[in-house]
């Protein structure tokens, strides 16, 4: 009794809590549901458990990881478990951190372990309690080691393979005799994962996904040739970083850079600069939406100069507008402006049938939508310009109506209508902005994404608070409850 007495409350929860405009009802229903998400089905929050972590009672994790990546989701930036006025658990290095050994068998043994640890969550709790983000020089700092050439881990002299460390209770040193077909299937069910997610999203497939990369690296615990290794481990990168962008785009952050790193890991044992640079532009997406431009920017500068000499025009061009990107949300103007004309430059020499299919989804339409989001970012870091947004408005429409006609990149499309609902916010238009955000309500019910749902509450949030007494905008909280009912729930 005494001790509960003692506690003070916990200023610093207090001030970001009420910093974001949530009720403890609405906090608690989403840890709740994040909780849901992660696997950690025993978490059962609700108000008087939001009062007594604010008056100053340590929760047990998963909670303060979830708080962490709540709250860094609702102000776009790495909020750590420390700046909440929370106590973490010890992170293992090899769980928690992105500075791991460049070698194959190790991260072959890592990809694995960490893969099927992903498959058993829903039965022996929650990997996400063992995950931290890593920004800052942290990140950054590690990655460039993916430029320093070390040995091949592989092949011996002879071109044959080298055994790799098997899991115990295996057989080691066996010889595969994987055959040309095998790999050609294992490599065209990576291309159809990637169909799947830009048409449903990243949370329809991603746990086949996982359990698809599990069964690669098994795989890789065997002797192969140095040019079966080569493609297997391309296929490893490939598989990871899907599950990464997966996780990405259903906001379990800490997992996606996890996967992300391993996956550069097993890009650089492929020896696949290309691959490699496009797994950095992932990162550095991510660290973009986290609102770390900073850290975005070194990632990519890191992607293009590993890959001056292998990156085909299409790639080269997805690279320079995510560096517009960065440089948008850095305010740095001229600097935007000249990235955004390299890429298209760039792409004016792209050649579809010389690219790899990870970079596919790098169009026109997706294009015109980078270059676009770059001049709306700019705009809001430069207060609302409507100069800007008059430059995002054309080029975001284009975008809009290329994917229209694109029933596969649905998720992109959804996007893009949010993108273009804000364009009209910017401009003050709130009738168009409340019809694209229904529109994309509608995309968003097909696709199970919640990154999609996020920007389309977020959008709704800012059009209610600046346009309340406009009838369709106040139309947006119906839309909301009836069409996506848990986005409404955690407004």
């Amino acid at each position: 009794m005494g001790g509960t007495q003692d506690k003070q409350p916990n200023a610093q929860l207090n001030s970001w809590f009420v910093r974001s405009g949530w009720s403890k009802g609405e906090l608690a229903r989403q840890v709740n549901r994040r909780a849901r998400q992660m696997g950690a089905l025993h978490v059962s929050t609700d108000t008087s458990r939001v009062r007594r972590w604010l008056d100053g009672e340590q929760p047990r994790e998963p909670i303060p990881r979830i708080l962490s990546e709540l709250f860094s989701e609702r102000f776009g930036c790495v909020v750590p478990v420390e700046d909440l006025g929370l106590r973490s658990v010890h992170q293992p290095t090899a769980s928690s951190g992105v500075d791991l050994p460049w070698a194959g068998p190790q991260t072959v043994q890592l990809i694995n372990e960490f893969s099927r640890s992903d498959l058993m969550l829903g039965r022996r709790g929650f990997l996400g309690a063992s995950l931290m983000l890593s920004a800052g020089p942290a990140l950054v700092e590690p990655m460039q080691r993916w430029l320093v050439p070390t040995p091949l881990g592989f092949p011996d002299a002879t071109g044959a393979g080298v055994p790799l460390p098997r899991e115990s209770g295996t057989s080691g040193g066996r010889v595969s005799r994987l055959s040309e077909p095998e790999l050609e299937l294992l490599e065209t069910t990576t291309v159809m994962f990637r169909q799947w997610d830009s048409q449903c999203g990243g949370g329809l497939r991603r746990k086949a996904v996982v359990g698809q990369l599990h069964e690669v690296t098994d795989l890789l615990q065997e002797s192969h040739p140095q040019r079966v290794a080569r493609r297997l481990y391309r296929v490893t990168a490939d598989l990871a970083a899907l599950a990464g962008w997966m996780s990405y785009d259903i906001g379990l952050q800490p997992t996606a850079q996890k996967y992300f790193v391993l996956a550069l890991h097993a890009a650089k044992e492929a020896d696949d600069r290309s691959l490699g640079a496009f797994i950095l532009s992932s990162m550095s997406r991510q660290m973009i939406h986290l609102n770390r431009p900073d850290d975005a920017l070194e990632l990519i500068h890191l992607a293009q100069y590993g890959s001056r000499d292998s990156a085909t025009a299409t790639t080269q061009a997805m690279l320079y507008a995510m560096e517009a990107r960065a440089y948008a949300n850095m305010g740095q103007v001229s600097k935007c402006h000249r990235a955004v004309r390299m890429a298209e430059d760039a792409y004016t020499e792209s050649r579809p049938v010389e690219d790899p299919d990870w970079i596919s989804f790098f169009n026109e339409a997706e294009l015109n939508a980078e270059n676009a989001h770059s001049y709306r970012d700019l705009a809001y870091v430069a207060g609302r310009s409507p100069t800007y947004a008059s430059l995002a408005h054309p080029v975001m429409q284009r975008a809009v109506e290329l994917f229209s006609h694109d029933p596969v990149h649905q998720r992109a499309y959804a996007l893009n209508l949010v993108g273009m609902a804000t364009v009209h916010l910017l401009q003050r238009e709130p009738e168009q902005a409340a019809d694209l955000t229904i529109q994309a309500i509608e995309v968003a019910r097909k696709v199970r994404s919640e990154r999609v749902n996020t920007r389309i509450r977020k959008t709704s949030d800012t059009a209610l608070r600046d346009f309340g007494e406009v009838p369709a905008v106040a139309q947006l909280t119906e839309s909301l409850a009836a069409h996506l009912p848990e986005v409404a729930e955690t407004a």
